[in-house]
């Protein structure tokens, strides 16, 4: 996969973002793609970060293969909200560089376009590699919900921002909808889905509720967030085993 350019300010990173911004495709669809890369990282204080990448079948509805990839801690860009592509990125793509086929599609921990520049690490990862990218994201970052969610399974509503630099106008939404809030359990938190790139907005929504589920999160997701963590705990790198 190619690799990201090195920053060294955030100056010089919040340029690139405000660059690649004006390359993100709001419109496409997921249909027709087989592998899919569910892609999520864990980091602890002084070991670096481990990501993840899990090749999904999507036509078996079932994983094939589990990647890891390791940045030791003095190699990290710092932590910054808003800056995650640049912490986390070279290490997915590391990892989806180890996976035996290449992906058609992304699903990423984190924001796509559900973000104050306009590019969450989805977005980022989905226009540098000119794929489609979907971001699956546990925590809002910018924009309102249109609506107050019942606590109920699979119930949603677009998120919404006022002065978002791009998004897809939606009646009844303030400004620009910039992605969805999703309730995929009761009485859980939502999840907050938002296009990264060549996927539309009402496709990207489409596609995360038919994927399946035995966590709040989508499968493929799931199994890359609980990889994440055994990668973390047991150093591992390379092909890593799926349970």
């Amino acid at each position: 996969m190619r690799r990201f350019p090195p920053f060294e300010t955030l100056a010089q990173a919040r340029r690139l973002q405000e660059a690649l911004r004006q390359r993100v495709r709001l419109e496409g669809s997921p249909e027709g793609a087989r592998y899919l890369a569910a892609l999520d990282a864990s980091a602890k204080r002084g070991e670096g970060l481990f990501a993840v990448a899990v090749l999904w079948d999507l036509e078996a509805g079932q994983p094939l293969a589990a990647t890891s990839a390791h940045v030791p801690e003095e190699r990290l860009f710092p932590y910054i909200p808003g800056y995650l592509s640049f912490r986390e990125a070279p290490a997915y793509l590391e990892a989806l560089d180890h996976l035996p086929e290449r992906p058609e599609f992304l699903l990423v921990d984190g924001q796509g376009i559900a973000h104050p520049r306009g590019l969450g690490i989805a977005a980022h990862l989905g226009v540098h590699l000119d794929l489609p990218a979907i971001g699956v994201a546990k925590r809002r970052l910018v924009g309102e919900p249109l609506e107050a969610l019942p606590d109920e399974a699979d119930v949603y509503t677009p998120l919404c921002a006022p002065e978002a630099p791009v998004g897809v106008t939606r009646p009844g939404c303030p400004g620009r909808q910039i992605g969805w809030v999703w309730r995929t359990k009761p009485r859980t938190n939502p999840l907050f889905l938002s296009p990264g790139h060549r996927v539309g907005m009402d496709e990207t929504l489409a596609f995360a509720r038919a994927l399946p589920r035995t966590t709040k999160l989508p499968a493929p997701l799931a199994l890359a967030h609980r990889l994440a963590a055994r990668a973390r705990t047991g150093r591992l790198e390379g092909q890593i085993p799926l349970e």
